[in-house]
């Protein structure tokens, strides 16, 4: 019984947004495939708008509305990072719901996206999940071809 309860927990992330899963390694960005920011995954979205990924507290979100940073219940920090070359935007095409310190939950919606917006202005609309605090976690990636919002995992993350 005992041993249960010492169990090392798992914390499942979720897709926070429809669309083709693919390989951090595949993202054209160094800063995200050569995983300088923690290890992770992204999505190539198909529609729709970012939903938070896990239950936790918005611990960050960026000036130019590109970027969101989570800290799940368990202290996993998360950064969702909408797009490639999105801060030169300047947070247009971007429509945030959620303020730092906000309590969050799976599927809670964080940010409206204009994703043809995003397509005619940006570098690329593909998504990065980061677990930025991935040193001191074991990440284990979910192989899987299609996320879909708030019902995918996209990883599980367990204590070291």
């Amino acid at each position: 019984m005992l041993s249960k309860l010492f169990k090392k927990r798992k914390l499942e992330i979720y897709a926070p947004v429809n669309g083709q899963i693919v390989p951090l390694d595949q993202v054209p960005d160094p800063v995200f495939s050569e995983k300088m920011m923690g290890e992770g995954i992204a999505i190539m979205p198909d529609n729709g708008n970012i939903h938070a990924p896990v239950e936790g507290t918005v611990v960050l979100v960026s000036d130019t509305k590109h970027a969101i940073g989570l800290r799940s219940n368990d202290g996993t920090e998360i950064l969702i990072h909408i797009g490639l070359e999105t801060v030169a935007l300047k947070g247009e095409g971007f429509t945030v719901l959620v303020a730092a310190g906000d309590k969050v939950s799976v599927g809670q919606s964080l940010i409206e996206v204009d994703w043809d917006y995003i397509r005619e202005h940006a570098k690329s609309i593909i998504t990065p999940i980061v677990i930025t605090n991935s040193a001191e976690r074991n990440v284990q990636l979910e192989v899987t071809k299609e996320g879909i919002m708030g019902e995918t995992v996209l990883m599980t993350i367990s204590p070291k």
